[in-house]
């Protein structure tokens, strides 16, 4: 199941640290979090309960989670500097409780059984051992704690009407490939309940966040694809058989789409958990 390990432990690196990648999360926060707050609150988590966020970003989802459990503490780790001051400064006010700092979610600096609850939340797709990544996340999660993985999977989205362009065409021979060339996986979602069972998981689940047009206001399903646009269409053009702008004028039907009082867009996100087991620890 494992991939090859990479010397480039970030080869979207660009993609990352761009600024339509501030704009992306903060987007997509505002789409999952209502859903998301559900999900975790099926938990049952402690009030004290310690939180590691690997790739933190901008820190929207640490914020969200430790203004919602109000007596947790939440660590954030992301190789972008810039994110980590971000999400620092948003956290400002609830420093006591939340610290971020520049990571490797491949040699995470924690100790053994640390964090009652780790999130892996829309990041897997962008780096090249995801197995690797999740044994770290396992490594450093209590007996009996959970993972929170959201597995982003770039066939579990639609669009209607986009006119004449096939946008399923577009993601398989374009984000997709490019990611493949990048030694990266943009279908793992739906391999992720196999993964997780695979490394000795517990109680391995699977729900889903439906971002769609009926679910998330129309504005912001499309300022997450106006932010793809605008990062990754140039680097997909780099390794697959779409120009710039061609990339540019698929997500521009897309954004179509999901503008338009008439039109559908959905974008799935499996979203898998799993307890570690105690009797192993």
């Amino acid at each position: 199941m494992s991939q090859s390990p990479s010397t480039n432990k970030n080869p979207q690196a660009d993609q990352m640290a761009d600024e339509s990648m501030v704009r992306c999360l903060a987007a997509q926060a505002q789409a999952v979090w209502p859903q998301e707050k559900a999900l975790i609150d099926r938990y049952g988590l402690a009030a004290n309960v310690t939180v590691l966020d690997m790739a933190c970003g901008t820190g929207e989802f640490s914020e969200r989670l430790a203004r919602h459990i109000g007596g947790s503490h939440v660590t954030g780790v992301d190789l972008v500097a810039a994110h980590v001051e971000a999400a620092s400064k948003r956290c400002g006010d609830i420093g006591d409780r939340t610290r971020f700092q520049v990571g490797d979610a491949f040699a995470l600096e924690f100790p053994d059984h640390h964090f009652d609850l780790v999130a892996a939340r829309h990041f897997l797709q962008a780096i090249p051992d995801s197995e690797l990544a999740m044994k770290e996340a396992i490594r450093v999660t209590k007996p009996g704690g959970r993972l929170h993985v959201v597995a982003e999977d770039y066939s579990m989205m639609h669009f209607h009407p986009t006119g004449e362009l096939d946008c399923d065409d577009f993601w398989r021979h374009g984000p997709i490939t490019f990611a493949q060339k990048t030694g990266t996986d943009l279908r793992g979602g739906r391999k992720m309940f196999t993964m997780m069972r695979e490394l000795g998981l517990e109680d391995v689940r699977v729900e889903h966040i439906v971002v769609d047009t009926t679910r998330v206001p129309r504005a912001t399903f499309a300022a997450i694809w106006t932010a793809w646009r605008d990062g990754y269409s140039d680097a997909i053009a780099t390794k697959t058989r779409f120009t710039a702008d061609e990339a540019r004028a698929y997500f521009d039907a897309m954004i179509g789409a999901i503008e338009d009082p008439n039109g559908y867009g959905i974008w799935n996100l499996p979203v898998v958990t799993g307890l570690v087991p105690v009797a192993t620890r």
